[in-house]
Protein backbone atom coordinates (compact mmCIF):
# COMPACT_ATOMS: atom_id res chain seq x y z
CA UNK A 1 0.00 0.00 0.00
CA UNK A 2 1.21 3.39 -0.98
CA UNK A 3 1.85 5.88 2.01
CA UNK A 4 -0.86 8.46 0.70
CA UNK A 5 -3.03 5.83 0.41
CA UNK A 6 -2.12 5.54 4.35
CA UNK A 7 -2.13 9.24 4.78
CA UNK A 8 -5.75 9.50 3.17
CA UNK A 9 -7.14 6.37 4.82
CA UNK A 10 -6.04 7.82 8.45
CA UNK A 11 -7.72 11.33 7.23
CA UNK A 12 -11.06 9.86 6.20
CA UNK A 13 -11.18 7.76 9.94
CA UNK A 14 -10.08 10.68 11.90
CA UNK A 15 -13.08 12.73 9.87
CA UNK A 16 -15.61 9.94 10.73
CA UNK A 17 -14.74 9.52 13.98
CA UNK A 18 -14.60 13.49 14.83
CA UNK A 19 -18.51 13.07 13.09
CA UNK A 20 -19.55 10.62 15.10
CA UNK A 21 -18.64 11.96 17.83
CA UNK A 22 -19.99 15.41 17.38
CA UNK A 23 -23.32 13.31 16.97
CA UNK A 24 -23.57 11.78 19.87
CA UNK A 25 -23.00 14.57 21.69
CA UNK A 26 -25.30 16.81 19.96
CA UNK A 27 -28.11 14.18 20.33
CA UNK A 28 -27.19 13.52 23.95
CA UNK A 29 -27.35 17.53 24.88
CA UNK A 30 -28.52 19.55 22.98
CA UNK A 31 -31.34 17.95 20.10
CA UNK A 32 -33.02 14.90 19.72
CA UNK A 33 -35.51 13.22 17.15
CA UNK A 34 -38.81 12.06 18.82
CA UNK A 35 -41.88 9.87 17.72
CA UNK A 36 -44.74 10.88 18.45
CA UNK A 37 -46.67 7.84 19.93
CA UNK A 38 -50.59 7.33 20.09
CA UNK A 39 -53.56 10.00 19.95
CA UNK A 40 -53.16 11.86 23.00
CA UNK A 41 -51.60 15.09 21.92
CA UNK A 42 -54.19 15.13 18.69
CA UNK A 43 -55.27 17.40 16.84
CA UNK A 44 -51.95 19.10 17.68
CA UNK A 45 -49.61 16.16 17.08
CA UNK A 46 -50.58 12.88 15.25
CA UNK A 47 -49.20 9.19 15.71
CA UNK A 48 -45.39 8.59 14.31
CA UNK A 49 -44.88 11.70 13.49
CA UNK A 50 -41.05 13.02 14.17
CA UNK A 51 -40.36 15.86 15.79
CA UNK A 52 -36.94 18.12 17.21
CA UNK A 53 -36.26 18.42 20.94
CA UNK A 54 -34.70 21.08 22.11
CA UNK A 55 -33.10 20.02 25.42
CA UNK A 56 -31.36 23.26 26.31
CA UNK A 57 -33.89 25.83 25.47
CA UNK A 58 -34.89 25.67 29.58
CA UNK A 59 -31.22 26.59 30.17
CA UNK A 60 -31.97 29.86 28.73
CA UNK A 61 -35.93 30.63 29.10
CA UNK A 62 -38.37 29.54 31.35
CA UNK A 63 -41.34 27.02 30.78
CA UNK A 64 -44.52 28.83 29.24
CA UNK A 65 -48.09 27.94 29.76
CA UNK A 66 -48.85 26.10 26.33
CA UNK A 67 -45.15 24.75 25.62
CA UNK A 68 -44.96 20.87 24.32
CA UNK A 69 -42.87 19.36 26.37
CA UNK A 70 -41.25 15.92 26.66
CA UNK A 71 -40.76 14.48 29.95
CA UNK A 72 -39.61 11.35 31.64
CA UNK A 73 -43.04 9.51 32.61
CA UNK A 74 -40.88 7.15 34.17
CA UNK A 75 -38.17 5.18 33.84
CA UNK A 76 -38.99 3.39 30.49
CA UNK A 77 -41.72 6.11 28.79
CA UNK A 78 -41.22 9.92 27.70
CA UNK A 79 -44.48 11.42 27.17
CA UNK A 80 -44.83 14.24 25.07
CA UNK A 81 -47.91 16.86 26.85
CA UNK A 82 -49.02 20.43 26.63
CA UNK A 83 -47.55 22.35 29.49
CA UNK A 84 -51.09 23.80 31.01
CA UNK A 85 -50.05 25.05 35.51
CA UNK A 86 -46.64 26.40 36.37
CA UNK A 87 -45.73 26.29 40.05
CA UNK A 88 -48.23 28.26 42.78
CA UNK A 89 -51.32 28.11 40.00
CA UNK A 90 -54.33 26.95 40.49
CA UNK A 91 -55.29 24.73 37.79
CA UNK A 92 -59.45 24.34 37.30
CA UNK A 93 -62.05 22.95 34.12
CA UNK A 94 -65.18 23.76 34.67
CA UNK A 95 -67.62 23.15 31.78
CA UNK A 96 -65.21 22.09 28.94
CA UNK A 97 -63.15 25.24 30.08
CA UNK A 98 -59.73 26.32 31.30
CA UNK A 99 -59.05 28.27 34.47
CA UNK A 100 -55.73 29.48 36.27
CA UNK A 101 -56.18 31.27 39.07
CA UNK A 102 -60.19 31.38 38.26
CA UNK A 103 -59.04 33.66 34.94
CA UNK A 104 -60.47 31.75 31.46
CA UNK A 105 -57.80 31.04 29.41
CA UNK A 106 -58.06 30.51 25.96
CA UNK A 107 -57.33 26.98 24.31
CA UNK A 108 -57.75 27.87 20.89
CA UNK A 109 -55.44 24.53 19.60
CA UNK A 110 -57.88 22.12 20.92
CA UNK A 111 -60.36 22.45 18.31
CA UNK A 112 -63.31 21.41 19.90
CA UNK A 113 -61.48 18.67 22.33
CA UNK A 114 -63.85 18.41 24.92
CA UNK A 115 -61.95 18.23 29.17
CA UNK A 116 -64.10 16.74 31.40
CA UNK A 117 -64.52 18.91 34.68
CA UNK A 118 -61.23 19.11 37.10
CA UNK A 119 -61.39 19.93 40.78
CA UNK A 120 -59.06 22.92 41.34
CA UNK A 121 -55.25 21.96 41.91
CA UNK A 122 -52.82 23.81 43.09
CA UNK A 123 -49.69 23.19 41.32
CA UNK A 124 -46.75 22.66 43.92
CA UNK A 125 -43.43 24.69 43.87
CA UNK A 126 -40.76 22.70 41.34
CA UNK A 127 -43.98 21.40 39.29
CA UNK A 128 -46.07 21.60 36.37
CA UNK A 129 -49.63 19.78 35.10
CA UNK A 130 -49.20 19.12 32.05
CA UNK A 131 -52.05 17.44 30.03
CA UNK A 132 -52.95 16.25 25.80
CA UNK A 133 -54.34 17.69 23.66
CA UNK A 134 -57.12 15.13 23.17
CA UNK A 135 -58.29 15.25 26.75
CA UNK A 136 -60.41 12.19 26.69
CA UNK A 137 -57.65 9.63 25.65
CA UNK A 138 -54.71 11.05 27.46
CA UNK A 139 -52.26 10.20 30.64
CA UNK A 140 -51.36 13.14 32.05
CA UNK A 141 -51.24 15.40 35.37
CA UNK A 142 -54.75 13.87 35.95
CA UNK A 143 -53.43 10.78 36.20
CA UNK A 144 -49.56 11.71 37.09
CA UNK A 145 -49.98 14.22 38.98
CA UNK A 146 -48.10 17.50 38.82
CA UNK A 147 -44.73 16.42 36.89
CA UNK A 148 -41.55 17.48 38.46
CA UNK A 149 -39.35 19.95 36.85
CA UNK A 150 -36.28 17.58 36.86
CA UNK A 151 -38.19 15.07 34.78
CA UNK A 152 -38.56 18.01 31.93
CA UNK A 153 -35.96 16.64 28.97
CA UNK A 154 -36.88 19.85 26.82
CA UNK A 155 -39.61 21.73 24.64
CA UNK A 156 -40.27 20.42 21.18
CA UNK A 157 -40.77 23.37 18.63
CA UNK A 158 -39.87 21.76 15.32
CA UNK A 159 -42.22 18.90 12.82
CA UNK A 160 -39.57 16.93 10.40
CA UNK A 161 -42.06 14.26 9.32
CA UNK A 162 -44.36 13.57 7.68
CA UNK A 163 -42.59 16.36 4.88
CA UNK A 164 -45.75 17.81 3.94
CA UNK A 165 -46.36 19.07 7.85
CA UNK A 166 -42.72 20.11 8.31
CA UNK A 167 -42.40 23.28 10.02
CA UNK A 168 -42.26 24.57 13.43
CA UNK A 169 -45.59 22.74 15.48
CA UNK A 170 -48.81 25.06 16.00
Amino acid sequence: MSSKFIRDLREWTKSILIAAILAILIHTFLFAVVVVSGPSMEPTLHNNERLILNKIVYDFSELQRGDIIVFHANKQDDYIKRVIGLPNEKVEFKDNKLYINDQLIEEDYLNNTRTDDVSPVVVPEGTIYVLGDNRLNSTDSRILGPISLDQVVGRVKLQLWPLNELGLVK
